[in-house]
């Protein structure tokens, strides 16, 4: 029978956490051993200092009275000290030397749509049906055959999507892609502390409450999981990063890229306008010679108000989780405990009692720990910001049918809007309300496409444009 070990019994007794193994005696062998796996995974000693902080608010402080608007790119290519041209010329030679490899953050179920699977397995092609994660594989495909180079994928799962996801990609002979190619790797996780205590919450007798630890965790579970190793291995020097939930991310974009190389960013981030003062989106500002990023709940309410001369909002740089990271900065951030600091949120957090009975609190009760990756941006040597215009690059897959923004039905239609502009520009016309989609592996851009498409056409039918060939839909 497993006996719990020693050390760690100690550690729990230091970090005033021994209540956590007040139904051992009860527990099954299988049941005991996975308590004891989840126990070890923890630090308790950062556990222990993150409970005594309090709860409630941001890890990092600003002083708002040196908040000042950053300093970007603009979508014309505007405040560049070189041509866009340059820039392409830049990215481009940086994939074609195989530089380049894929970073995708999948950890989220698709719950808050109605899905109860992946978040990335949701079928949002408006034509194909196609799901997120075949949209982004077809993209890393298109652009490897493009630039005659290999583009290796880590993908960042949960716990909760692991499985599913792993199992997805394997029963789909990872959609083409070598599968040397494809790394699938899991975030870590962070424990739930009651919020007047401190005090670990269990979730079931041999279960702790747990949560992800954000995608500022991705850090550590790239270096965790090998990956960061992998990629210096086969001579990465850049990371792209990109949420799963935005169809539209311009992944492997070579004018992004060639901006982040010829500024020697270590980090560089894309923004869109923001829409309102309040939109739900991170806040891109600049704090003396310093990026960061500040939650939209964070910003004071007259800040995110402010307007300049010109009438546009001052504060107007939104966040659409788009970066390239360098690979060196990303190792030598891992040394650095402050790099990316935690984030503490007060929840409703469901526990059992002293009892062992399931408590559903009605008011949140407890606080999750979790980091951003954007808390790197202050510590980035010339870090950049660089607009892209909505309409091709931001189109997120977040809410429910029916709500305002952030729905799937917006995104496909914005990616319809993407595809008909494309087609227009090669002199094809679509007729009112009928869909296009064209897939990456059709064409990666307008320019690809005009090689491909004829002329004073008219399409009169949803069509999907798949590799070598179109599609007529049936809807």
């Amino acid at each position: 029978m497993i006996s719990l070990p020693e050390l760690l019994h100690q550690n729990l007794k230091e970090s005033n956490q021994l209540h956590l193994l007040q139904f051992w005696d009860a527990l099954q062998e299988n049941e005991r051993v996975a308590l004891v796996e989840q126990l070890q995974a923890i630090d308790w000693k950062l556990v222990a200092n993150l409970a005594v902080q309090g709860c409630g608010g941001s890890a990092m402080q600003i002083d708002f009275t040196e908040l000042e608007p950053p300093r970007a790119f603009r979508s014309d290519g505007g405040d560049a000290e070189w041509t866009i041209k340059e820039a392409v010329d830049a990215g481009t030679s940086a994939i074609k030397d195989g530089t380049v490899a894929v970073v995708m953050v999948a950890g989220g179920q698709g719950t808050r749509l109605g899905f109860e699977h992946p978040k990335g397995m949701y079928p949002i092609g408006p034509v194909s049906s196609r799901t997120l994660f075949q949209i982004f594989v077809d993209r890393i495909k298109a652009t490897c055959a493009r630039y005659g180079v290999a583009i290796p994928l880590y993908l960042m799962t949960s716990d909760a999507t692991h499985i599913e996801t792993t199992e997805y990609f394997e029963a789909n002979h990872f959609f083409g892609l070598p599968r040397e190619l494809v790394t699938i790797f899991k975030q870590g996780t962070m424990p739930a502390v009651d919020a007047e205590s401190g005090k670990c919450l269990l979730a079931s007798p041999s279960s702790l409450a747990l949560s992800p630890d954000g995608h500022g965790g991705t850090l550590a579970a790239l270096h965790r999981s090998g990956c960061l190793g992998d990629a210096e291995q086969r001579g990465i020097q850049h990371l792209a990063y990109i949420q799963v939930d935005n169809p539209l991310a311009q992944l492997c974009d070579p004018t992004f890229l060639g901006h982040h190389l010829l500024s020697k960013s270590q980090m560089t981030t894309q923004v869109v306008k923001k829409r309102y003062p309040l939109e739900r989106v991170g806040n891109v500002v600049q704090v003396r010679e310093r990026v960061h990023i500040i939650e939209y709940s964070d910003l004071p309410e007259d800040l995110a108000n402010q307007r300049q001369t010109d009438g546009q909002l001052r504060f107007w740089a939104g966040n659409i989780a788009v970066h390239w990271f360098d690979l060196n900065f990303l190792k030598k951030s891992l040394l650095r405990a402050d790099t990316l600091p935690f984030h503490r949120a007060v929840k409703k957090v469901p526990y059992l009692d002293s009892h062992g009975r399931l408590v559903k609190p009605a008011a949140p009760n407890a606080v999750k720990f979790e980091r951003f990756i954007f808390d790197l941006l202050p510590h980035a040597k010339d870090a950049l910001v660089v607009e892209a215009d909505p309409r091709d690059s931001f189109a997120p897959v977040k809410n429910a049918a029916g709500a305002e923004t952030d729905t799937a039905e917006l995104a496909q239609a914005a990616m319809c809007d993407l595809h008909r502009s494309w087609l227009a520009d090669a002199g094809v016309a679509v007729s009112e309300g009928v869909k296009v989609e064209i897939s990456p592996q059709f064409a990666l851009d307008a320019l690809e496409l005009a090689t491909k498409v004829s002329p004073r056409e008219t399409i009169t039918e949803h069509r999907f444009f798949d590799v070598d060939r179109c599609i007529p839909s049936n809807d």
